[in-house]
Order: structure tokens, then sequence, then C-alpha cells
């Protein structure tokens, strides 16, 4: 599937009503998982997710993924849009407290996050989902939008849902 994700498209930077943004998380969800039938690399998944969810969710001004590369520590993997942090410890931002308690962050204002750290200062909200993989956080997928309130629940649980099929252990070797 070459041609990416076929939805209308919408200018980058637009807040669709949450309505909308429902709707077109949910028509692009068949596109996405007939992109990665039978892919187990989590590096390819991982760059696949960043680019068509990036597609998806035009509000993003970041989309991607940080990888748990050493204890408590994550480091920028596959992503769409600026510049990101090289690394981010458990103990910093909203994508550490993500990795450090392993539950979805959804931040409808980062200014109101204790120790957010503005990788882009134009970041107004965020969402970060944990990937897990055998009970362990592997990454985490980071959803930044210049928009207060730029993501909700719903596309949240449909996000989680998403991560849960696409991570799958694969049989040791």
């Amino acid at each position: 599937m070459s041609e990416g994700i076929l939805l209308a498209k919408v200018a980058r930077g637009t807040l669709l009503p949450e309505a909308d943004r429902v709707t077109r998380l949910r028509e692009a969800l068949p596109q996405i998982q007939a992109a990665l039938a039978g892919e187990t690399d989590e590096v390819a998944i991982q760059a696949t997710l960043a680019c068509l969810l990036w597609e998806t969710l035009p509000q993003t001004n970041w989309c991607g993924f940080y990888r748990h590369v050493a204890d408590r520590m994550l480091a920028v993997g596959p992503y769409q849009g600026g510049m990101g942090c090289l690394r981010i410890s458990f103990e910093r931002g909203v994508c550490g407290a993500c990795a450090r308690t392993g539950t979805t962050q959804l931040v409808p204002d980062v200014q109101a996050f204790p120790g957010h750290i503005a990788c882009d200062d134009a970041t107004r909200s965020e969402l970060v989902i944990p990937v897990t993989v055998r009970g362990r956080v592997t990454a985490v997928l980071d959803l930044d939008c210049p928009h207060l309130d730029g993501f909700s629940a719903a596309e949240a649980r449909i996000l989680e849902d998403l991560l849960a099929t696409c991570f799958v252990p694969v049989p040791d070797r």
C-alpha cells in the first residue's frame, strides 16, 4: 500500500471536531492494519504507524515513537514532524510518565503538566500511549498537537487497541 491512507485531505494543523477525528481514525484503521499485516519487525511497524497516523491525524505537529533503550531511558525512534528530543528519562515529561507508569497520558494542556519537556514550543496538548510487549513497556507512541485539547479519550482508546494488535510478541527464534 504505497499510496498511504485513503482519506479526505485535511490541512496539517487543523483541529477537527472530536466526532470527525474519531470517524477519520476509525476509517483509517482497516488501511493501517492491512499495511502492517504480517509485519513483525518493531522498527518497521513504528515507522509505518508514524507515517500513517501522521496522515490520519492532521492536528498533530509531531507523531512518533520513543523506544525503551536502557534502564529508565527512552530514545527517539521513527517519527514524523520537527526535531524530537533525542533522549527522555522515565523521570521527565509526559513520555517519561507514560513509560514509568505503563499508562496512557492524555494531557489537554501541557503547561499544566508538571515537568513537561518542551521539545517543540508550539505543542499545547499531548497524547502518549505505552507499547507493551510481554508485560514490558518497549516504546511509547507520542502525539503532539499545537491546540489545547487536541486529543480525546475516545481517540486514546482506539489507538491503545491498535497498538495492542500491532505489537504482538514474536516467538523466540
